[in-house]
């Protein structure tokens, strides 16, 4: 027998004795039972660690607090100006809760057992609450008018010694904290190792095992393949199937959008022609009324006046509404002054810098031409309502066959890739509209570097 076949001989002769699953079995749990143990020394460990790590960032944040109520306390003195306070009555009551944190993280982390740290640490806080009320001391003759006697109390080295003290204090803390955690990743490497080994001497014998059943691997080859290619003759079919419902759905998303343009425009007539000759009526009915009222006491005159000039303002939101509707200089003026005009209402509304790169002669149908411009209308929506930015660049330029018409902003930026769900309808609507349009929309951004979106639309009578 040669020397590769005897593993599969071996096998061979635990299966026809019926020891194959009960050595199956054995081997899963010599691995379950390596990886549980090595798993919880590891675990425990590395919680150890989480904690030295904690309470010395504990200790570094009260260094902080105590040196920020100092600064205030002084700015205080020096300028005598309120706002100073404020950070320093911030820091204090952080201080009183990072102690109670520190307690809690050093509990955790198992330095309450020493009794040297635990006596370290009650000087600590005792120190800390010492700095404490020596500043508020101070604070207190300060706004008692005893300017004196606070800078007295601020002269005397008992703030400083106390500082050093509370310095001092912290680092052997800490320095115990790095030397737990030094000792907690040695006693980590040493499970993992543990860990490696045990897997590593199961993973042999499981490649024994394994010998016996590649004979069969062969045989089931041959019906993977027949069984991957019925899957993928019904991939195909699905691709097939996949295409045509993305093409209806573009259609009933060209339609739909038809349809609300359709809605809109039907809306706004109706408001130009009956809300608008109401308004206008009402508005001439007060025009008439004046002259009428010359003798009525002044408080009529006062209501007339507020009378009309909540009409203007009904008018006013009419002829915006209507415009929001159905934008008027879009169909009056083409898409380029419509641009223009939607770029410099929102500059004038949102106090935002627009900057516009519009290139003349580029040919698009009325379908395109709205899709345009309600893309630019909803993407300086959501530019004043979340970017935060301060400038917005509008750009219309050739690429080829297409019109590339980019909005793109300064300001805090998203994550692109999880811009989904009911926060991100804008965005989707926006797309489906172009691609309706026979285009294609990208979404360029970063938190941090702002947006661009960008669209290619078809130019079907390119000049």
């Amino acid at each position: 027998m040669r020397l590769r076949d005897r593993p599969v001989a071996v096998l061979t002769w635990l299966r026809d004795r019926g020891l194959v699953m009960p050595l199956a079995v054995l081997v899963a749990a010599l691995m379950l039972f390596v990886s549980e143990g090595g798993y919880q020394r590891t675990r425990g460990s590395l919680d150890a660690a989480i904690e030295a790590a904690q309470a010395r960032l504990t200790l570094h944040r009260l260094l902080g607090l105590v040196t920020q109520a100092e600064s205030a306390k002084r700015g205080y003195l020096l300028s005598s100006r309120r706002e100073y306070l404020q950070p320093y009555i911030e820091a204090v009551r952080d201080i009183e809760s990072q102690i109670a944190v520190l307690q809690q993280r050093m509990g955790s982390s198992g330095m309450h057992g020493d009794p040297a740290l635990s006596a370290i640490e009650q000087e600590l806080i005792e120190r800390l609450r010492m700095k404490m009320d020596e500043m508020s001391e101070v604070l207190l003759r300060f706004d008692r008018q005893d300017v004196r006697g606070a800078m007295d109390l601020v002269l005397t080295d008992i703030g400083l010694r106390n500082m050093e003290q509370i310095r001092a204090l912290a680092d052997q803390l800490i320095e115990h904290s790095n030397q737990r955690i030094a000792a907690r990743t040695v006693e980590m490497y040493d499970a993992m190792l543990f860990l490696r080994l045990g897997i590593l001497a199961l993973v042999i014998a499981s490649l024994l095992a394994l010998a016996q059943y590649m004979r069969q691997s062969r045989a089931l080859a041959a019906q993977r393949a027949e069984q991957q290619r019925v899957v993928q003759a019904e991939r195909d079919l699905l691709e097939i199937e996949v295409r045509r419902r993305t093409a209806d759905l573009l259609d009933l998303s060209r339609h739909l959008q038809h349809a609300r343009e359709d809605e809109r425009s039907r809306l706004a007539r109706e408001l130009h022609d009956e809300l608008g000759a109401l308004l206008t009526a009402a508005k001439l009915d007060a025009a008439r009324i004046r002259p009428k009222l010359a003798d009525a006491p002044p408080e009529v005159h006062e209501r007339l006046k507020h009378l009309t000039q909540t009409l203007n303002s009904g008018i006013a939101l009419k002829r915006r509404i209507i415009e929001d509707l159905r934008p008027s200089s879009l169909s009056n003026l083409g898409l380029l002054p419509a641009l223009e005009i939607l770029g410099s209402e929102f500059a004038e509304r949102a106090g935002v810098a627009v900057h516009m790169k519009l290139t003349p002669g580029i040919g698009l149908d009325a379908g395109a031409q709205l899709t345009a411009y309600r893309m630019v209308q909803e993407a300086l929506t959501n530019i004043a309502k979340y970017a935060q930015a301060g400038a917005v660049e509008i750009s219309l330029a050739l690429d080829g066959p297409m019109a590339l018409l980019t909005v793109q902003d300064d300001g805090i930026g998203f994550d692109a890739a999880q811009a989904r769900g009911r926060g991100a309808h804008g965005l989707t609507g926006m797309r489906y509209r172009v691609e309706s349009e026979g285009g294609m929309f990208e979404i360029d951004a970063a938190p941090g570097r702002g947006t661009r979106l960008s669209a290619w639309l078809p130019r079907r009578d390119p000049a």
